[in-house]
């Protein structure tokens, strides 16, 4: 009759979570090697999001599972609104936060804490794919920023967020720690004394 046969079916075990694509990228790289080899390709791997109504324990928790630092903030609608990292959860934002609104911590949401759309800077794909890693490095210290979103653009212009930069996996690739505060300190001051 048929070639085929039936396959055995079995019930599904309680706990079960997803596999999740993983990139491969270089364990060690330098200054002047690629930074495509330094950024997470997100046609590669899934992004890790998370709805801005949720607690901040909740998103911390959902980082440590998804073993990242940062988490897109998505409407309904799946469009970012916004970003959250691992010092936003654990840092002077949220000591701010509770200071000026007398919330508890507990209280606290990711929409309360996360840096919004309209705040969030970009890197473009084209000159990331022709930038080197030391280009990378100089660029977030610049920005005074742990992480750089990189996007590409349709046809039309329109922007997708394409990758991620991030000095935590730079710094694993390079063998040594990138530390962006004192650079962004140091433009502060510089500003507030202007």
């Amino acid at each position: 009759m048929s070639q085929f046969r039936v396959l055995n079916a079995g019930a599904l075990d309680a706990g079960v979570g997803f596999q999740r694509p993983r990139q491969s990228l270089p364990e060690q790289v330098t200054l002047d090697s690629p930074a495509l080899d330094v950024m997470t390709d997100l046609t590669t791997v899934a992004a890790e999001t998370v709805s801005a109504n949720i607690p901040i324990d909740d998103a911390e928790q959902n980082m440590i599972a998804g073993g990242v630092r940062l988490l897109f903030v998505t409407s309904p609608l799946h469009q970012v609104i916004g970003i959250v990292t691992s010092r936003d959860l654990s840092g002077e934002r949220i000591l701010r936060r509770i200071s000026e609104s007398g919330t508890a911590r507990s209280d606290l949401t990711v929409r309360d804490i996360m840096t919004p759309q309209h705040k969030i800077e970009v890197l473009e794909m084209a000159d990331v794919s022709i930038a080197r890693v030391g280009d990378i490095v100089t660029t977030l210290k610049r920005m005074g920023r742990q992480h750089a979103l990189v996007v590409d653009r349709s046809a039309a212009g329109a922007q997708t967020i394409r990758g991620l930069l991030s000095t935590t996996q730079i710094g694993r690739q390079i063998g040594e720690n990138i530390d962006t505060t004192d650079i962004a300190g140091n433009f502060a001051n510089l500003a507030a004394a202007g």
